[in-house]
Formats: structure tokens, C-alpha cells, sequence
């Protein structure tokens, strides 16, 4: 046992956006672990790594190395598909040798801290830089009085629909949850299915209980309220099911080809989505060009206007890099140079997270796509509109595993989703105790 450093005492004490941390102790590598940050001299060159799965991403960044020729950034692409890239990371921070900047998502920024594997940016001058992006976006990666990323993207929901095929079938769009189960009542008819409940998708499960009005994680002084079966995500939950129960939707992976093959054919006129999903549908379903339209995401109530996000990503320096005040130049200038922005959006990365350096019209890059729809002034809305109150907490990447093996078992052994909720709420309170962390049910 050694005393441990700020961040994974950031975590361990306090939640985001706390005034301050609380010292305590418990087993994690010393801050000694980490090399002096050093000053790159004048005229020194220096090459950056960055690990990172955004689409296009090598176009930004190969304009920051036209521009800035004496501290190059290459780019390794990982992959984003069930957590392979974070897996990627937390091995090589336990090797000692993590790049120097990693794509990482809101979510699993506290797994990252309690690894001690993220800087603290904020002795390097990083609150200068606060108001360049949505508040919100920012208090994502602020822990304690430490500063943990740079917010790149976030992903305001919505439903995404085959406007022909919808017209065809006389269904109309849904604005609510009630409506569109009806739809799906009337698709199935068809011999389509409205879409898919796909078991492993703990990040869409996540921002359907943030728009119910769950609070998965929370803070009481120093100990974490872990809230994953309380009463909005048991609504959540007890809905989809019985979408599956009704046979009214699909229960195969999203994402995946046998989901883009049901896209393509019209098996799957629907999917409950995020601003970045036109990137997707584009590259996956070409041969529906034109068929398709963006909507609000139902509500649970008629009229209402409640939001949600799902996913959302920063750009973070880890803690062994080298030459950490060239790594935040370079991720400042990323996500909020309106040339970096530009390119980003061409590459179809999500909703920006800078305030300035774009329109929002400018992100309709797929037009075409949805039959000349202005369709991201849905995500705007909807971005406007997101619970800002929501917080992650440590082990997300964990708590999305966990869910992936319990839906997949219910759905294979006809137990209630609700069972699941049960089940992954004492896993979670377990596995951050497992850490060192005072935990406690919400529920």
C-alpha cells in the first residue's frame, strides 16, 4: 500500500466538478512512477503519438504537421469496436509505455484516472481554454480541481428513419415512446422490424436512461452512489423488453454487418441514434441514399423535450508523455481551430464540442444522404436540451461489459431485463469496492 497520486485520488474522493479532492490512501503506482514533464527547447523537434479511431482523423492531423514542423503528431488508429481500444490503452499504461494522446470517451475518463493514466492539465494552463467549449462538455473531464481532456465531440440523440419506406407503410414518425411502439406494431406487419435491441450496447442503454431521467452514478462526500437499478432505467428497461417479448424488434448486435446488411434492405427501417450516426448509415447503407430522415428522439411524455447523449469524446494527454504542453497545443488546436473543426466534420466525427469555429449547417456534409434535410438542427436541439446534470463515474467500461453479458444471458434464458439491472448493480458496487472506493446503493 502507498500513498497514491491526484488523479486516482480525484477519483477515489470526489466526483466531477467537485470543489476539492479528498486525500486518501490505497494501492496504485506512485506519482514518482511518472517522468518529469520536459520543456522542448527552441528549435527542437519532437514527434507526438496519438491513438485515436475518429474517422479522418489523419486530415487534421496532417495539417498541424504542415503547419508545425517542429513537433510532428503521427496517428495510429485503433479500434473502437467493444471497448478494444481502452483495452488497448490500459495495457499499455501497465507497460509503461502508452502514446502520448489517446482518444478517450466521457465515460471511461475515471477507469483511465484510477490507472494514474491521465494528466492533470490543469498546472499546465488548461482552464484558459474552458470557455472555448459547451460547459457541460467541459465538466466531463474536470475531477476535483484537476483538468483530464480536452473535449472533442459529444452525441445529442435522436431516431433516424426510412422516410420512404415509413410513407409506404402509412406509419408515421414517432415524437413518443407510446407511438413508437404502435409503429413498430405496424412495421412488423410488414414483415420488417422497426429496428434492434442490441444486448451488447451498454453506451445507447446509458443515454436512454439519462433521457428517462436516471442518474446512474452520483457523489455523498466521499463515497460513490451507484444507481444503475433505480426507477427511470427500470422503465427503460421494462419498455425494450417488451419490444423483444412482442417480437417487435430484432435482438441482433448493431453496428455489425448482419444490422448494416438490415439497414440496406429495409429489414431495419429505424434506429434510435446519436449526431454521429450519419457518418455511419452513409458508409454502411449507400444504396438507401436519399431514404433517409433524422427525427427528435421520442419522449416519454407528448410534448416533452428531454435529451440525451450518447458517447461523446475528448482528446487526453497521458501521464508518461514527455512533452506534455506540446501534446495540449496540439489538442487544443484539434478540437477548436475552425480548419481542424472543418476537416473533422468531413470526416463525420460527431457534434463539435468548441462553441465557435463552425455553423451549424455545416455539419449537414451528407445532405444528399437525407434527402436534402437540414438534419442537424435535430442534434442541435437536441444537444441544447441534454441533462447537464448527468455524471460518469469510475468503471464505466467495466459496467458496459457487464451489461453486454447479462442482456445477452437474459435474452437467452427469457429472464427479465430488470433481473439484469439487479444483477449489474451489485457487480458494479463490488468491482469499485474491488478498487479501493466507498461505495454505496442509490437503490
Amino acid at each position: 500500500m502507498t500513498s497514491i497520486d491526484l488523479p486516482r485520488r480525484a477519483v477515489l474522493g470526489t466526483a466531477a466538478g467537485a470543489v476539492a479532492a479528498v486525500a486518501l490512501t490505497g494501492c496504485g503506482d506512485s506519482a514518482d512512477d511518472h517522468p518529469a514533464p520536459r520543456e522542448r527547447k527552441k528549435g527542437q523537434k519532437i514527434t507526438l503519438s496519438f491513438w485515436s479511431w475518429v474517422p479522418g482523423i489523419d486530415k487534421p492531423v496532417d495539417l498541424w504537421n504542415r503547419r508545425n514542423p517542429e513537433v510532428q503528431v503521427t496517428v495510429e488508429q485503433v479500434s473502437a469496436v467493444d471497448g478494444e481500444q481502452y483495452a488497448k490503452m490500459h495495457a499499455a499504461i501497465k507497460a509503461g509505455n502508452p502514446p502520448d494522446l489517446g482518444q478517450i470517451e466521457f465515460p471511461v475518463i475515471p477507469s483511465f484516472l484510477l490507472d494514474n493514466g491521465l494528466l492533470d492539465l490543469a498546472p499546465l494552463g488548461a482552464a484558459r481554454h474552458k470557455d472555448k467549449f459547451f460547459g457541460w462538455q467541459w465538466r466531463q473531464s474536470v475531477f476535483g480541481k484537476g483538468i483530464y481532456a480536452i473535449p472533442q465531440a459529444s452525441g445529442p440523440m435522436g431516431l433516424f428513419v426510412r422516410q420512404d419506406l415509413f410513407e409506404k407503410w402509412d406509419v408515421a414518425v414517432p415524437t413518443t415512446w407510446d407511438a413508437y411502439e404502435a409503429a413498430a406494431k405496424k412495421i412488423r406487419k410488414k414483415g420488417a422490424w422497426i429496428e434492434t435491441f442490441s444486448a451488447t450496447n451498454g453506451n445507447r442503454l446509458a443515454g436512454l436512461a439519462w433521457q428517462a431521467g436516471a442518474k446512474w452514478y452520483a457523489s455523498k462526500g466521499d463515497t460513490w452512489v451507484i444507481s444503475i437499478d433505480d426507477e427511470p432505467t427500470r422503465k427503460v428497461a421494462d419498455y425494450w423488453e417488451a419490444l423483444v417479448r412482442q417480437k417487435l424488434i430484432k435482438t441482433i448486435p448493431d453496428r455489425q454487418n448482419a444490422w448494416y446488411k438490415d439497414l440496406q434492405t429495409g429489414a431495419i427501417p429505424a434506429w434510435v441514434g446519436a449526431s454521429w450516426g450519419d457518418a455511419l448509415l452513409v458508409g454502411n447503407a449507400p444504396g438507401t441514399k436519399g431514404k433517409w430522415r433524422a427525427a427528435p428522439l421520442p419522449q416519454w411524455k407528448p410534448g416533452g423535450r428531454t435529451f440525451a447523449n450518447w458517447g461523446g469524446s475528448t482528446t487526453a494527454v497521458f501521464a508518461k508523455a514527455p512533452y506534455p504542453k506540446d501534446a495540449l497545443d496540439f489538442a487544443v488546436w484539434l478540437n477548436t481551430a475552425p480548419e481542424s473543426i472543418a476537416l473533422l466534420i468531413d470526416g463525420g466525427y460527431g457534434f463539435p464540442s468548441a462553441k465557435k469555429g463552425y455553423a451549424t449547417g455545416a455539419l449537414d456534409v451528407d445532405k444528399a444522404f437525407f434527402g436534402g434535410q437540414e438534419y442537424s438542427k435535430i442534434f442541435a436541439d437536441a444537444g441544447a436540451h441534454v441533462d447537464t446534470s448527468w455524471q460518469w463515474g469510475p468503471g464505466v467500461d467495466t459496467l458496459y461489459q457487464r451489461l453486454g453479458d447479462a442482456f445477452t444471458d437474459a435474452l437467452g434464458t427469457g429472464a427479465s431485463f430488470r433481473s439484469v439491472l439487479t444483477k449489474v448493480q451489485g457487480q458494479t458496487i463490488a468491482d469499485l469496492k474491488g478498487k479501493g472506493l466507498k461505495v454505496e446503493s442509490g437503490t
